[in-house]
Parts: structure tokens; sequence; C-alpha cells
């Protein structure tokens, strides 16, 4: 099989994991969000570690050439980047979670959550990047697009309902989740660090599970499809896919591919879960992907690079 065409075939696979996730997710709200999002997140990283010594058995040759100090310096970034990244994980994947569980439905919080993508460049402002003029009426097209799939056509004036709410703070701290890989992951391995990031997130959320919840054992079990999905397929699987996949992917076809992850949760919450959009929130939707889809588009220069 070509190349090209084999990590585009991983790639899809991703975004059709991570989209079917948020039913999983939405599936999963009869648990209080703490008690879901801690153990699915600890289940994730569980899930890496035979993965991480089948990529280490692979690339074993590569270590036995690094000396004991680079070593040494690599699991020091590891797990600072690991502890790190799984905190801010943490606070984003929470955040979504609570928003599913007031009510928002997965096809709407896969959408609200792609606003990621516009959001990560204005955050990059703080860090002195620059930002593309197209990137400022994406922005305004995504503000637009989060009113009609919210507000628009409801009689409620401007009001936004706590789960969509909760959703966007989601998509602003997932946003500040890419800076934080982004400063991480060229210095370490990619799979170490996101196990180590699901390990503490999963923590961290099982800690607050304990503090702030009452979890139940029996409601716990009773929700093991969900939570196994979400920590097996939407975890181990889908990052593992993601990881092969750009191995061998133009960036800018990756980043499409992988963006129809918000399409995918509209489409198996109204498959599986019988959600159903309104018009304007449909058009809503529209308007979302095609702001978070023109920043990723490859600009002229590039072209002309590839070429």
């Amino acid at each position: 099989m070509n190349k090209k065409l084999r990590s585009n075939l991983l790639l899809m696979t991703t975004a059709i994991i991570w989209g079917s996730s948020f039913v999983a997710q939405k599936a999963g709200t009869v648990l209080e969000p703490f008690t879901y999002n801690g153990i699915r997140m600890f289940i994730g990283g569980l899930v890496l570690i035979p993965v991480i010594y089948l990529f280490s058995m692979l690339n074993k040759n590569q270590e036995e050439t690094k000396t004991a100090e680079t070593l040494a310096a690599e699991k020091k970034v590891l797990l600072i980047g690991g502890v790190c990244c799984g905190i801010v994980l943490c606070i984003a994947t929470s955040l979504q979670q609570f928003g599913l569980y007031f009510e928002t439905t997965a096809g709407k919080s896969g959408f609200i959550t792609s606003l990621y993508i516009v959001i990560v460049p204005v955050l990059g402002l703080f860090l002195k990047q620059k930002v593309k003029p197209i990137v400022w009426a994406c922005v305004a097209m995504g503000a637009v697009g989060f009113y009609l799939l919210t507000m628009a056509g409801k009689g409620e004036g401007f009001v936004i309902h706590t789960g969509e709410l909760f959703t966007l703070l989601c998509s602003v701290a997932f946003s500040c989740h890419i800076l934080v890989i982004d400063h991480f992951s060229p210095k370490c391995d990619g799979i170490k660090l996101s196990c180590i990031q699901f390990l503490t997130s999963g923590i961290i959320g099982i800690i607050c599970m304990f503090l702030f919840e009452n979890p139940v054992l029996t409601d716990i079990l009773d929700c093991w499809l969900p939570i196994l999905y979400c920590g097996v397929f939407s975890s181990g699987v889908a990052y593992t896919c993601q990881t092969l996949g750009q191995q061998d992917a133009e960036p800018a076809v990756a980043s499409l591919i992988l963006s129809l992850e918000s399409v995918f949760s509209v489409l198996f919450g109204a498959l599986l879960l019988s959600e159903r959009l309104t018009l304007l929130e449909g058009l809503g939707c529209i308007v979302i992907f095609i702001a978070v889809v023109i920043p990723q588009l490859p600009s002229k220069e590039e072209r002309l690079k590839v070429k």
C-alpha cells in the first residue's frame, strides 16, 4: 500500500475514533465528571505502556547509542513535560466532560471543542508568535458559528447555557494544552509523553473524584463500556494511529483529516444518540468547520515549497 494512502487511512481512523468518543463521553454522563474522566484517563495511560514497550524494542539500537547523561536529561524533560501536559489535559477534558454533563450534545461538544484550532494562534500572541491576518477572520467566523450553534433562534437573548460555557472554556484549555505539547514534544518521545500525561490527568481526576464527588462502584461498573472505549480506543489506539499516520503524511493534509473529528461527532451523535440539529445549529456547525479548516490550508509560499 502507498505510504501516503496508509498514513491518510490511519489519520482518518483517528478522526473517526475521536469523533465517536464524544458519544461515549455523553453516555458516561450517568457518572459525575471527575469520576468518569479520571478513570478513563488513567486507563488511557495504562494502555500506552505496551505500545511504549513495542516502540522501544523497535528503536532499541538508537537508545543504545545515547550516553547516560543524555538519557538522564531526556528522562527529566519527559517527566516534567508529561506532568505539565497532564495537568492542562486534566483541566481541558474535565471542562469538556462537565459540558456534556450539563446537557451539551455530543455533536455540539465536538464542534465547539474544535474552536481550539483558531484559538491557539491567538494565544500564541502572548508567546510573541505571529498571527496571519486570515486567522482573525476565522476567529470572527468561529464566534458567529458559536452563536448560531448555541443561541440563535431560541428566543432567549444573549444567553450561553452552562454546558456550552464549559465546552467553550474547554476549547481554550485545549488551546493551552496544544501550546504546552508544542513546547515539550520536540524534546522527548511523543508516546511516552502522552502516557505520562494521561496517567497524571487520571490521577488528578481520581483524587478530585474522592474529594468532590460520591463515586459508587456499581454505577462505575454499569458504565464500563463508555469508560473502556474512551480509555482504550480514544487514548491508546487513536494516539498510536495518529503517531504512525503523521510519519508519512503532509502536515496540512494531516490537520485537515483530523479536523473531521467534529463532523464525525455530529454523525455518531445522530446515529447512536438520535441527536438532531436545527437549521441554524447546522449552519453554525458549517461556519465553525470552515473557520477551523481555513487556517490549516497551506499558504501560497508553502505550496511553492512543496513543488
